[in-house]
């Protein structure tokens, strides 16, 4: 098998590292500490590379990317330690849109006019995907969502969210504007910086043209395309962390010498690096199963997602070790890599929760 890249590959992954090249820390704390959490100038510039078309079928407008493609530009985000949510706002809302048939919608998405988000999440639901909490009722003419849901990445970044709810012992799928009569927000920030938040409906009136056409079923499936992007970016994020403990090592000195030099240390970093290089290998793995076989397909995700979260995770703590006390704050990258793992490390399904999944599917 050839696992060379192909010529437009290789230039996806170049107009990211391109892309991320001037965000320093600094610069991505800055992004950061903004009233919404990123910058709506920047989300525009990002779909002008097409990195969010790249998700969505040709038929509705995109690229029609493969799950390589789209795990190659995760991967190569991650490693650029970029603050960037195309997970979150461009590939997963592209995805859904396209299948759902919003295609004017699908279109302002892609054109980075417009930034949606899921809403998902409930309390007491751990990681269902089944809506219990939120509810919507046919009006006839149309739907009417009362409920909350929590746990909104970029709340207050979004135009519009995509909520699922419970429609008649169903799960169903609503396009809602953000300034719509009766949407509340509570914003909050995450482990990683970025705003999330909780989202209130109350009596919210829909025309019949907001219900997507997804149900639990497409839903899961594409959930499982999000947890392998998830895992890419960690991969990245952990090649990001290994790159910069290793060159902290070799200027820190301790006792006149290099602290790279200290054979207790050279072996921590071969166990990190050999835990990136089987990440990666995992990730790709994955990336070539066949969607259309829906238990292979959800057991190749749930196992790579399970597998590179605890592994990142624990490059992410060996780096932090190694560079002291200031290896968790905002002074330096692995801080801010360490604290993106643990939020996608965690995205639709923790490793207990995506390992058990694992072994349904199996």
């Amino acid at each position: 098998m050839n696992f060379d890249l192909s010529e437009e590959q290789e230039l996806f992954r170049s107009s990211v590292e391109r892309f991320c090249a001037p965000i320093d820390v600094e610069a991505r704390r800055r992004l950061r500490l903004s009233p919404t959490g990123y910058d709506r100038n920047r989300w525009s510039q990002l779909a002008e590379l097409g990195l969010i078309a790249l998700a969505a079928p040709e038929e509705a407008g995109g690229m029609g990317g493969s799950n390589v493609d789209l795990a190659l530009v995760a991967e190569a985000l991650g490693k650029a330690n970029s603050p960037d949510p195309l997970l979150e706002h461009g590939v997963l809302p592209a995805l859904l849109l396209a299948r759902g048939g919003a295609g004017d919608t699908v279109e302002s998405v892609l054109s980075g006019e417009s930034i949606v988000s899921l809403a998902w999440a409930e309390r007491a639901q751990r990681y269902n995907l089944a809506p219990a909490h939120m509810k919507a009722e046919s009006t006839g003419e149309g739907f009417v969502l009362t409920g909350e849901k929590t746990f909104v990445m970029g709340a207050l970044l979004a135009d519009m969210f995509i909520v699922t709810a419970d429609l008649g012992g169903e799960t169903g799928c609503f396009l809602v504007p953000a300034d719509a009569e009766g949407v509340e927000t509570r914003a909050y920030r995450l482990a990683d910086g970025s705003i999330a938040g909780e989202l209130k409906l109350t009596q919210v009136r829909l025309d019949a043209a907001a219900r997507l056409d997804l149900d639990h079923t497409a839903l899961e499936a594409i959930v499982a395309n999000a947890r392998l992007l998830a895992a890419a970016e960690m991969v990245g994020l952990g090649q990001r962390l290994l790159d910069d403990t290793l060159q902290y090592v070799k200027e820190r000195e301790q006792f006149g010498v290099a602290i790279g030099s200290f054979q207790a240390l050279q072996h921590r970093l071969v166990d990190a690096y050999a835990k990136v290089e089987q990440c990666r290998s995992m990730l790709y793995r994955a990336a070539l199963a066949d969607p259309s076989h829906s238990a292979e397909w959800h057991r190749a995700t749930a196992g790579a997602k399970a597998f590179i979260g605890e592994n990142v995770d624990a490059v992410a703590r060996e780096a932090v070790q190694m560079h002291g006390g200031m290896g968790v704050t905002d002074e330096l990258g692995i801080g801010h890599a360490m604290k993106r793992v643990m939020v996608l490390a965690r995205l639709f399904g923790d490793t207990d929760t995506v390992l058990g999944e694992y072994a349904a599917a199996a």
